[in-house]
């Protein structure tokens, strides 16, 4: 999934009568215990991309993968977090406006994925397999140094199964 940018606050938060530093300190206590003693994943507000309708790759093999779409950047910093598993011949396929560096992370990732970058033909620039989940701060970053247009992440090892390469072609069939 693409890494989501910074975001910083805004205002007097501290000043206002509101803020968390001016609750008492018995109450700053017990949510402190509350939030440490809750041990479930973290949930994510960003609604998970549905598959679109018919939108499938067709890779080097010739198998035919199902394809959710990611095109908006909270669909793109969402991407497969806090999934467990994937379908079989199933992915995401993330849809940028503009050919970029697109560097991903694996945090709050569950499964280890091929991530697959892709030039406007649909011509693998590079693969990463097998890419590993992240388990602590700070997150490596994966991706080419070179512009891409698109990319497509699937199941780990499936990269190879199904002849992904640098130098292959990648076909969209009825992403819109």
């Amino acid at each position: 999934m693409a890494k989501p940018p910074y975001t910083f606050f805004k205002g007097p938060i501290l000043n206002s009568p509101f803020s968390i530093l001016n609750l008492a300190p018995e109450v700053l206590a017990a949510l402190l215990l509350l939030s440490v003693s809750c041990g479930a994943a973290p949930k994510s507000s960003t609604p998970t991309p549905v598959p679109a309708a018919g939108s499938s790759v067709v890779l080097p093999s010739g198998a035919r993968y199902r394809v959710e779409l990611a095109r908006t950047p909270e669909e793109q910093t969402q991407g497969l977090m806090f999934r467990e598993a994937l379908p079989p011949s199933a992915g995401m396929l993330f849809l940028f406006s503009e050919p970029g560096i697109h560097k991903f992370w694996m945090k709050n990732t569950m499964i280890p994925l091929d991530i697959i970058w892709m030039d406007s033909a649909g011509k693998v620039v590079f693969v990463s397999a097998n890419t590993p989940q992240c388990r602590a701060d700070p997150c490596p970053t994966y991706g080419p140094d070179q512009p891409a247009s698109n990319v497509l992440e699937i199941a780990g090892g499936m990269a190879k199964k199904e002849k992904v390469e640098v130098g292959t072609v990648i076909r969209f069939v009825d992403v819109k």
